[in-house]
């Protein structure tokens, strides 16, 4: 027993046990769970310290270690692609989910006000927030996006300069190595951390919450079920033909995470160790599938936004005709690009979404209030996307390189 709950090789069983054991101390202990979410936010605010140099380390020895500047264009635009299509085809299949239940037809609730602070983003202001005027200042205030945009010029110019910047790439790989150790450290804390994480949850919302709003949470997760199943298991295993009851067992152990922190940044080095491990997707193809995918694949927003303007609209009793519906595919698109991969940054983005449609934004009151349960959800949808996405274009440069060597072998 003491071997189980130490070995390394057993975390994911020490995560699914701390995952148990927070929400039955959430159950019976709640007043002290409360109290004692501190020790979850300092787990996560650990993980957040890692986040910048994990981005930095994962993305640019991605790019670095793929080989030619023609093979880092070819994965970039192919992980845009399926990034795209994923969104897309998720967005619609929410819709047809949403417009088949209709939880805003069937739930009387007080609609209040919302407290949170009301964007309206622009494309000028979008791009503008890509590209930031101090690159130190945006890394010391956690820029995601400026991050990965400067990793990305920084390691093409290692690329495109070849043999010159070698001592610039040995020290990155070792540096690499030496971040994803104090992870690995901060890893081992995990189980403490989700303990107190779902405790906080269980006792702070109880099983009240499920009645509040019941069906709206019923068809969140059984839209991110069916999108599951035919955006990502199917192809998973049509395409790079990976046994459904493998990909399974491997992505849950991603899922105890991002249940349990509802973070896509957080939960990124365990969706990385997954993919690299349990699904054998290459290194380069994992660094930087992974980490870009964390800031602008959001299968799970896809999802969240869809169910958004059907309800409040139903709710309203405000009907969106087919341009409206197109047009809120493209805002969706958009807004998730600049999504934060933290608990909650879906509430704003949400009140936003709703701004640029023109819908009442006095239903995301109640929304936050159960957002952390429907976060659960949405998140666990953008990290097994990633995933995904990381085995499709893994499979892809196989069959490229297989097609290249049977060219080589007829031509000689």
């Amino acid at each position: 027993m003491k071997q189980l709950l130490t070995a390394k090789k057993h975390l994911f069983t020490r995560i699914a046990i701390g995952f148990g054991l927070g929400i039955l101390f959430g159950i019976l202990l709640p007043e002290l769970a409360i109290q004692a979410k501190f020790v979850g936010d300092i787990y996560l605010n650990l993980i957040k310290m890692m986040i910048i140099p994990i981005i930095f380390v994962a993305v640019s020895t991605g790019i670095i270690n793929i080989g030619s500047s023609s093979d880092l264009g070819r994965i970039g635009f192919k992980s845009i692609v399926v990034f795209v299509v994923m969104f897309i085809t998720t967005a619609a299949i929410s819709l047809v989910i949403s417009y088949l239940i209709r939880p805003g037809q069937k739930i009387n609730i007080d609609a209040v006000g919302y407290d949170g602070e009301i964007t309206e983003p622009s494309f000028a202001d979008f791009f503008m927030n890509i590209v930031p005027s101090n690159l130190f200042q945006a890394i010391s205030e956690g820029d995601i996006l400026a991050t990965i945009l400067f990793t990305l010029i920084f390691s093409v110019a290692i690329v495109v300069i070849g043999k010159e910047a070698d001592p610039v790439k040995t020290f990155i790989n070792s540096l690499s190595k030496v971040i994803f150790k104090i992870l690995d450290f901060i890893m081992e804390l995990t189980p403490i951390g989700i303990i107190s994480l779902m405790a906080f949850a269980t006792a702070e919302y109880g099983a009240s919450i499920f009645s509040a709003l019941g069906l709206y949470i019923f068809t969140a997760y059984f839209a991110c079920i069916i999108v599951f199943i035919l955006v990502m298991l199917i192809p998973a295993w049509l395409y790079r033909k990976l046994n459904p009851i493998d990909f399974i067992k491997g992505i849950y152990k991603v899922w105890l995470v991002s249940l349990s922190t509802t973070s896509s940044a957080v939960t990124m080095p365990t969706t990385m160790r997954v993919t690299r491990n349990d699904f054998k997707v290459s290194e380069s193809i994992t660094n930087f599938v992974i980490p870009l995918g964390t800031t602008i694949n959001m299968a799970g927003g896809a999802v969240s936004f869809s169910l958004l303007a059907v309800f409040v609209s139903d709710f309203y009793n405000i009907p969106l005709g087919v341009g409206q519906i197109i047009y809120l595919v493209i805002i969706a698109t958009i807004l998730n690009m600049a999504a934060p991969g933290i608990p909650g940054g879906g509430i704003v983005l949400g009140a936003s979404f709703l701004t640029l449609l023109n819908l009442p934004v006095e239903l995301m009151g109640p929304i936050a209030a159960i957002y952390r349960l429907l976060d659960m959800a949405y998140t666990t949808m953008n990290i097994t996307g990633d995933a995904t996405a990381a085995v499709l274009i893994d499979r892809s440069e196989e069959k490229r390189a297989l097609r290249m060597k049977g060219s080589e072998a007829l031509s000689s």
